[in-house]
């Protein structure tokens, strides 16, 4: 008899740390919040891709989430570890090297995670005008996790996969 006591005594921990884990604080999402999580953060790949298309590459700052979180990778390279990097490498060099973008999304997929945050993931084609008035088009694919902020939704985090030509 204590032999089986003795088992109960690690089996209760256990049964414990199980019924914590399924019950654990993630946030669940019910369809009606899924429905306006998708539809919010697709207004804003929307509005990203007007306002890089109208105000060129320093309107990604507007979309960058403001926070030492933040950072961008690219082609599986770390482009900007930091939103301090990105608001001076578009401020001081790509506005200048890249004055004009025209970029359009297709295939655009929202998976809403939480009601505060939701990963995106798009193609992309952008013709790229440089500072001599070359257009180059480039299309790739893009992915990030948007966060929802007291300013609205702002992309957490970047990736963005070029096609090798």
């Amino acid at each position: 008899m204590k032999k089986f006591l003795v088992g109960y005594r690690f089996l209760i921990p256990l049964f414990f740390v199980f019924i914590i884990s399924c019950n654990n604080a993630t946030e669940s999402v019910t369809s009606n919040e899924r429905s306006l999580v998708r539809d919010s953060v697709q207004r804003m790949t929307n509005s990203i891709a007007e306002d890089i298309s109208h105000n060129g590459p320093i309107a990604w700052l507007t979309y960058f989430e403001n926070s030492p979180e933040f950072f961008m990778a690219a082609n599986g390279q770390l482009v900007f570890p930091n939103i301090e990097t990105a608001k001076s490498f578009i401020n001081n060099t790509l506005v200048k090297i890249m004055p004009k973008i025209d970029l359009h999304w297709s295939n655009i997929q929202i998976d809403p995670l939480t009601n505060q945050l939701a990963g995106i993931s798009a193609a992309f084609h952008e013709d790229i005008m440089d500072s001599t008035g070359k257009l180059t088009p480039h299309d790739g694919y893009f992915t990030a996790i948007a966060h929802k902020t007291t300013q609205g939704w702002k992309l957490h985090n970047v990736h963005w996969s070029g096609v090798v030509q």
